[in-house]
C-alpha cells in the first residue's frame, strides 16, 4: 500500500498493534517509502497536537489506551472475590481504565498493594475495559511503618518501635492524616529514599493511644501484616451459610465423642472417643475416635471465604485477642463443635493392639453431637479422683477409657522415641483492664499429652489414607538438624560434661538421651535450649521428607482445620479421595499446592513472630513497675554487644549491654558461641547462672535491659564498663591471646581438623 493512510486508518492501526507503534513500524505496514513518509510525519504531528497520540521516546501511542505490558498496582478484592488492579502507568485525560487480573493457577497468591508486571488485552466488558495476565511479580505496596507521631512545627516524625531501631521518618505537614501527638501510627513510605536525610512516610492509619493495654498486640499485628478485619463480602459470605445436615454422611449423633480444650477456648475443632476393643483377635486393644470440624464443607475451593483463609493462611493467638482464619460464624458457631448442638465432621476410627500400635484405620464423614465440652483441668482432676457435677457421669463410659488408650500409645511413643524437649510453656494473664497480673508457666497435664497423642495419630493415619489413594496433599516436614549445628550441640554438650554421640545416622533417641542425662542438673535447661536452637523449621510441601522431630515418615495436618490452612487442604483430600462431594480438591487447589504450601509456612513465621513480639511487650509492661530490682536467671544467648539473660521468675529475656560487664575489654568468638574478659581472663557462655538488675523496661518496644551483678555466684567486677576490642572480635588481644585463650583456640582448631577429615571421609 503506496497511499498515505488516513488518520482513523492510523488509529484503527495502532489500536490493534499496540507493540508496532514506531514510526517506522507504521511505514512498513502501510508500504510508506521515500517522500511519503514526511507525509506520515506530518499525519502523526497533526494526531499528537489534536491529543490523539502521545509520543514516548521514539513510540507513539494513544494516551486514552495503556501499554500492552504495563505495570499494575493490586486493589482489594471486590464484593464477588474478583481481583482489580489499577494502572500506574496511565497518562490519558479521561476516567482512568478499570484492570481485572485472572490468574494462571501456577500464579503466586496476590494482596492488595502488590505491584505486578502484566500484558494486557483490551475487552470490553461491563465493569472493565482491560485483563491483565501476570509476567512477574515486581514488589510489594510501599514499605508500612508503624511507630510513635511526634508532633513538629511543620509536620513531625514517626519514632520507631521495633527493638534494636533507632530509623525515624519523617512526615510532611500534609501527610499527618490528621494524627496526634504521641499517637500510634502506621505509614507508608512516600516516595524513594533520598540519599541525604530521613526518608518520609504518609500516615494512612491512626491506631491510638500506645500505652492502652490492648494496644499491645496491635503494635503487633500492624508491624507484621497481620489481616485482622473481615472484608464485608467475605463476612456476608459467612453469614449466609446454614447448618450442615445428615444427607451422605454417617449419623455419629449417638456416640459420646467430647470436646477437650484449654478452659477459655472459644473454638472447639476436635473431639475424641475411646473404648475397648471387642474383637477377640485384639485382646487389650482399644479402638479410638478423632473428629474433625467438616470445615471444608462451608469453605468451598475458589469462594470468597477460601481466598481469605488462604490470604491469611492461620489464625494468630495474642494474650488478649485472637485474629482468627475464619470469620466467627464460622470458627465460633457452625465449624466449632459445641456441646449438644449437631455439627458435620470428618471422623477417623483407629484400631490399636494393647501395645500401642495402630492396626487399621478407616475415614467417615459423619454428623456429631458433642454430650459435653470439657477442659483439660476438669478431665484431669477427674481422673485423679476428683470429679466435679460435668465429669461425674462421664468418668467410667467415656473419661477412663480414653487414659486407657493413651496409656497403650504412651508405650508406642516410648519405642518411637520422638524429640522429648522440656520447656515450660510461658502464659500471659491480663486482668480486666487489659494489664498483666502475673506470667504462669503452663502445667503439662497427662490430659494435655493424651491429646496430643490422639491427633498425632490422626494425623498419621490421614497422611498414609492419602499416599495409599495417591492423592495430592500437604506433607507437614521437619528435617533433621544440619552438620553444623549438630556440631555446635556437641560442642555444648561437651562443655557441660555430656555426650553426644557421633559418627552415626542422628535418631531422636540420641537426642533424648543427652535430653535425659542432663535432666535434673543444672545444665538442663541449657541442654534444652540448645537441642531446640540446633533444630530446623517445621514447614509444610506438596513433597514427602518425613517429621524427624516426631520420628514419623508420614506426616500431614488433619486436626485444626478451623486454624491453619493446611488442614483445610487435607480435608479436601480426603474427600476428594472418598468421592465424597464436589467440595473436595479443585484442580487449582492442585495445581497450586507448592505455592500454597511456600505461603502458608510464611504465615505461620508470619504469626510465630508477631506472637513472640506481643509477649516481649507485655512482659516489659509487667517489669517496668519493678526498675532497679533483682532477679535470676540463666544466660540464654551471646553476641558482640553483649549477653541476654532469661529470668526465672517470668522467663522474660533481657540484654545486658557489654558496656556493663565489668572494667576490661572482651573478646566474642562467635563460633565457641562465648565473651572473655581479656584481663581477668572470665569466659561468658551459654547457660550460665546470673543474678541481674533491671535497669530498662521499654513496653512500646519489648526491649529489657539488665546490669549483671553476679555470675556464677561471683560478683562482677564494677568499673568504667566492659567493651569490645575494635578490630578484635574473633579473639585477639593486643598483648596475644592468653593461655586459657590459647587452649580454647586449640580445641577448636581440632574440632575444625576433625570435622574436616570427616567430611574428606563420607
Amino acid at each position: 500500500m503506496s497511499k498515505l493512510p488516513t488518520k482513523p486508518e492510523i488509529l484503527d492501526w495502532i489500536s490493534e498493534n499496540p507493540t508496532l507503534t514506531s514510526k517506522r513500524d507504521i511505514s512498513k505496514a502501510f508500504g510508506i517509502k521515500g517522500a511519503a513518509r514526511i507525509d506520515l510525519k506530518r499525519l502523526l504531528k497533526e494526531l499528537e497536537a489534536e491529543g490523539h497520540l502521545q509520543k514516548r521516546k521514539k513510540t507513539y501511542q494513544d494516551p486514552d489506551r495503556l501499554p500492552p505490558v504495563s505495570v499494575l498496582q493490586m486493589l482489594a478484592p471486590n464484593k464477588d472475590g474478583d481481583l482489580f488492579a489499577r494502572p500506574l502507568e496511565w497518562h490519558g485525560e479521561g476516567v482512568e481504565p478499570i484492570v481485572l487480573y485472572v490468574p494462571r493457577p501456577s500464579d503466586p497468591a496476590l494482596g492488595e498493594g502488590d505491584r505486578i508486571l502484566a500484558r494486557l488485552q483490551v475487552v470490553h466488558e461491563e465493569d472493565h475495559n482491560y485483563e491483565a495476565r501476570l509476567i512477574r511479580s515486581i514488589g510489594t505496596s510501599p514499605r508500612k511503618v508503624v511507630g510513635i507521631f511526634r508532633k513538629g512545627a511543620e509536620g513531625g516524625r514517626i519514632m520507631p518501635i521495633d527493638k534494636g531501631n533507632d530509623k525515624e521518618w519523617l512526615v510532611p505537614s500534609d501527610a499527618t492524616g490528621g494524627a496526634k501527638d504521641g499517637e500510634l501510627v502506621e505509614a507508608e513510605q512516600a516516595g524513594p529514599k533520598g540519599r541525604m536525610g530521613l526518608p518520609k512516610a504518609r500516615i494512612v492509619m491512626r491506631l491510638g493511644d500506645p500505652t492502652e493495654p490492648r494496644a499491645v498486640s496491635l503494635i503487633a499485628i500492624h508491624q507484621h501484616g497481620i489481616p485482622d478485619d473481615f472484608p464485608q463480602n467475605v463476612l456476608e459470605e459467612a453469614d449466609s451459610m446454614k447448618p450442615a445436615g445428615l444427607a451422605g454422611r454417617t449419623d455419629l449423633r449417638d456416640m459420646p465423642l467430647v470436646t477437650i480444650d484449654p478452659s477459655d477456648a472459644r473454638d472447639h475443632d476436635d473431639a475424641v472417643y475411646a473404648q475397648a476393643d471387642e474383637d477377640p483377635n485384639n485382646k487389650g486393644g482399644h479402638i479410638v475416635w478423632v473428629a474433625i470440624a467438616d470445615v471444608s464443607h462451608y469453605v468451598r475451593p475458589g469462594s470468597r471465604l477460601d481466598n481469605e483463609a488462604r490470604k491469611r493462611g492461620n489464625s494468630s493467638y495474642f494474650p488478649d485477642r485472637v485474629v482468627p482464619m475464619l470469620p466467627d460464624r464460622l470458627s465460633g458457631d457452625l465449624c466449632s463443635l459445641h456441646e449438644g448442638v449437631p455439627r458435620a465432621c470428618l471422623a477417623v476410627r483407629m484400631v490399636l493392639d494393647a501395645d500401642g500400635n495402630k492396626l487399621s484405620h478407616e475415614f467417615l464423614r459423619g454428623l456429631m453431637r458433642s454430650p459435653a465440652s470439657l477442659n483439660y483441668q476438669e478431665v484431669q482432676a477427674a481422673m485423679d479422683g476428683a470429679p466435679n457435677e460435668r465429669t461425674e457421669e462421664l468418668i467410667h463410659p467415656v473419661i477412663r477409657p480414653l487414659y486407657a488408650a493413651y496409656a497403650a500409645l504412651k508405650s508406642a511413643r516410648e519405642r518411637r522415641q520422638p524429640l522429648d524437649l522440656d520447656l515450660p510453656e510461658r502464659k500471659i494473664v491480663l486482668g480486666e483492664d487489659g494489664k498483666v497480673t502475673s506470667v504462669d508457666f503452663t502445667e503439662r497435664l497427662d490430659a494435655h499429652k493424651m491429646i496430643e497423642e490422639f491427633m498425632v495419630l490422626a494425623n498419621v493415619a490421614a497422611a498414609e489414607t492419602l499416599i495409599a489413594k495417591d492423592t495430592p496433599l500437604l506433607f507437614r516436614v521437619h528435617e533433621e538438624p544440619p552438620v553444623d549445628k549438630l556440631d555446635s550441640l556437641r560442642e555444648t554438650a561437651q562443655s557441660a560434661g555430656l555426650i553426644l554421640a557421633k559418627g552415626q545416622v542422628l535418631k531422636t533417641r540420641h537426642l533424648n538421651k543427652l535430653l535425659h542425662d542432663a535432666a535434673g542438673t543444672e545444665e538442663a535447661e541449657l541442654i534444652n535450649l540448645s537441642t531446640l536452637r540446633s533444630m530446623t523449621q517445621a514447614y509444610y510441601s506438596p513433597k514427602n521428607f518425613g517429621h524427624f522431630g516426631l520420628a514419623l515418615m508420614n506426616y500431614a495436618h488433619f486436626t485444626s482445620p478451623i486454624r491453619r490452612y493446611s488442614d483445610l487442604i487435607v480435608h479436601r483430600a480426603l474427600i476428594t479421595a472418598h468421592g465424597w462431594g464436589d467440595d473436595g480438591l479443585s484442580p487449582v487447589d492442585i495445581e497450586t499446592l507448592e505455592t500454597t504450601s511456600q505461603h502458608i509456612s510464611d504465615t505461620e513465621r508470619r504469626s510465630m513472630m508477631a506472637e513472640r513480639d506481643t509477649t516481649d511487650r507485655y512482659l516489659a509492661a509487667f517489669l517496668s513497675d519493678r526498675m532497679g530490682a533483682e532477679f535470676t536467671g540463666r544466660i540464654s544467648g551471646i553476641a558482640k554487644f553483649g549477653v541476654f539473660v532469661k529470668l526465672d521468675e517470668t522467663g522474660a529475656d533481657g540484654l545486658v549491654p557489654i558496656s556493663t560487664l565489668g572494667n576490661e575489654y572482651f573478646d566474642f568468638d562467635r563460633e565457641a558461641g562465648t565473651l572473655m574478659g581479656t584481663k581477668t581472663g572470665r569466659i561468658i557462655g551459654l547457660g550460665m547462672r546470673a543474678k541481674v538488675k533491671l535497669i530498662e523496661a521499654a513496653p512500646v518496644t519489648g526491649g529489657i535491659a539488665f546490669e549483671m551483678l553476679e555470675l556464677e555466684g561471683d560478683e562482677m567486677e564494677r568499673g568504667s564498663g566492659g567493651r569490645m576490642r575494635r578490630g578484635y572480635g574473633r579473639g585477639r588481644s593486643k598483648s596475644g591471646p592468653s593461655p586459657r585463650r590459647k587452649a580454647t583456640k586449640s580445641k577448636i582448631k581440632t574440632a575444625k581438623t576433625k570435622r574436616k577429615v570427616s567430611r574428606k571421609r563420607k
